[in-house]
């Protein structure tokens, strides 16, 4: 494999895991209902269209899963960034008692 192949095979892959995750969600479950469909052709019954759409939900919610634990990563590599020290939370409860 040449130099020139890895970055661009490096930037698709790298592109492929910042997709949106409403696409990503979209795309599963059509796979899954992909997957049922040509299962419920294949063998006649109902019940495999229904569980290739099951299969779709779980990953779509694995895929959800999966960016929520990215971002808390993430977040928790902020939280020790000197840069950003300075911030403090936020108390909502001085806002309560206002009203």
């Amino acid at each position: 494999m040449s130099q020139e192949e890895k970055p661009r095979i490096g930037k698709i892959i790298e592109g492929a895991e910042h997709l949106s995750l409403g696409i990503s969600m979209v795309v599963a479950v059509l796979i899954g209902v992909g997957l049922g469909l040509g299962l419920k052709n294949l063998f006649g019954h109902i019940w495999l269209l229904w569980l290739g759409v099951f299969i779709g939900v779980a990953a779509a919610g694995l895929n959800v899963y999966r960016a929520y634990k990215r971002q808390v990563e993430d977040l928790d590599t902020l939280k020790d960034d000197p840069r950003y020290k300075h911030y403090n939370s936020i108390n909502d409860d001085e806002d309560d008692e206002k009203y």
